[in-house]
């Protein structure tokens, strides 16, 4: 039957509130095993995962701020939020939105719901506000439990940059928050997906999986060397894009865009979902979602959307490049050098020295020189220059750098052993290795900072 048919059953009786509604779908999700097992696990597991690698000799260095678990509690939590950007939030979300109108279609209960409730614009109003609650709550879980776990067991230190410099620990904790934040943008987006998919697609197991399949999509297309405007034009681009916030100054123009498509995508998926719900036949019971309409209601306009934004992106912000240019990476490894030259002046205990007095400068070939310098790649080596006060020779350090598409930059040192060699020095946490062995970067893909 069709919305105006079911608003109709048992005339002139009174509906049920949104408010009524939402409250009964809030409570028919946390009576679920599986939604109560995922809560418990996010306010726990981050915690307890952070504090014990936080105590291990080794960490997980390939992964963004993992080197800095030892030095601060605030590093744990980011690499929660990576991950938790990468796999467990597309999971989590397929789990609570891909399922929260498919359950109905496979227990047969939509019949006694509408009766009970009288109007499918309430049903749908309330199941989407009771699943937003509950992944809200997973998404506090991890950050309020990672954080926590990490603060615990390591403390309340400060954080270094993904430009070497150093973050106080309020500064550091105020940026944590705002990263965990900035990632609901993407959330929404990935929960609207999640609420399209099980609107579309009925009592199909393609429904439940929806989300996770799109996200899968977006890190497959990250890692992919697309131009800037069509990285930037990717509602998961607000995963990784918080990185900007942990240099100085913060690179908030690409975590802006990355928001905004995002939201964009949430209220189209959200509306197209909201139609699909009111256009559904209830009456029948074998429904296992309309292929045709799918395709024409569902589908085509998130396409249109994509290359909609696409376009808008790439005139507001004209690189239709890799954003990964030479200038950039050089300017990068200098900015970063310079900061972790000072922290390592400090934990040696030798005279301070301001990045002014340094001077320093990178200049950086890929491929030996061989190639043209841009693009990402593992090939790039960067030669830095500073110079101390009154001495009059001028230092030198060899890099080799590994640049991914998405501009994360990891330098390892090749020399000299004094310099960027790998040894341990003193720091107020425990002895740690020297901070320029190895170092994460960004290179800002978009123009935005002066050259020279």
């Amino acid at each position: 039957m069709t919305a105006t048919i079911a608003d109709d059953i048992v005339a002139g009786a009174r509906r049920v509130s949104v408010l009524r509604g939402y409250r009964f779908e809030l409570v028919k999700l946390v009576s679920q095993w599986r939604i109560r097992l995922l809560v418990l696990a996010c306010w726990i597991a981050p915690a307890l995962f952070v504090a014990a690698v936080s105590q291990q000799s080794s960490l997980p260095s390939d992964t963004l701020f993992g080197r800095w678990m030892h030095a601060t509690g605030w590093a744990g939590s980011l690499v929660v939020l990576g991950f938790a950007g990468t796999w467990a939030l597309p999971l989590l979300i397929s789990v609570v939105a891909g399922d929260v109108f498919a359950s109905e279609d496979r227990l047969g209960t939509w019949r006694h719901l509408l009766v009970a409730v009288r109007s499918p614009r309430r049903i749908f109003v309330a199941k989407a506000l009771a699943s937003l609650t509950v992944i809200g709550l997973l998404v506090a879980g991890l950050a309020c439990s990672s954080a926590a776990g990490g603060v615990v067991a390591v403390g309340n230190q400060p954080l270094v940059g993904l430009d070497g410099h150093l973050l106080t620990s309020a500064d550091a904790a105020g940026r944590v928050l705002l990263a965990w934040v900035c990632v609901l943008a993407p959330t929404l987006a990935l929960a609207a997906i999640g609420l399209l998919g099980s609107v579309m697609l009925g009592r199909s197991p393609m429904g439940l999986l929806l989300p996770a399949l799109f996200a899968l999509a977006m890190q497959v297309a990250q890692m992919l060397p697309l131009p800037v405007a069509v990285r930037l034009a990717l509602p998961g681009y607000a995963f990784i894009s918080w990185n900007g916030l942990f240099t100085s100054p913060a690179q908030v123009g690409p975590l802006l865009i990355g928001t905004v498509v995002s939201l964009v995508w949430a209220v189209l998926a959200t509306a197209l979902a909201y139609l699909l719900f009111l256009r559904r036949d209830f009456t029948n019971l074998a429904y296992d979602g309309s292929g045709r309409r799918a395709i024409t209601t569902g589908l085509l306009p998130l396409v249109a959307l994509g290359a909609l934004t696409v376009t808008v992106v790439a005139v507001a912000t004209p690189s239709m490049g890799s954003g990964i240019e030479q200038d950039k990476v050089q300017r990068s490894v200098a900015t970063a050098f310079a900061h972790l030259y000072r922290l390592q002046t400090q934990q040696l205990n030798r005279p301070d020295v301001t990045e002014a007095h340094l001077q320093v400068t990178a200049a950086c070939n890929k491929g030996g020189g061989q190639v043209a310098p841009q693009g990402a790649g593992n090939d790039w080596r960067c030669v830095v220059t500073w110079h101390l006060p009154g001495v009059e020779a001028a230092g030198t350090a060899i890099y080799q750098l590994d640049v991914a598409a998405d501009g994360r930059f990891v330098a390892d040192g090749d020399g000299p052993k004094e310099v960027n060699g790998y040894f341990l020095v003193r720091t107020p946490t425990g002895d740690a290795p020297n901070p320029l062995w190895q170092f994460d970067g960004n290179v800002e893909l978009l123009d935005t900072t002066p050259k020279g």
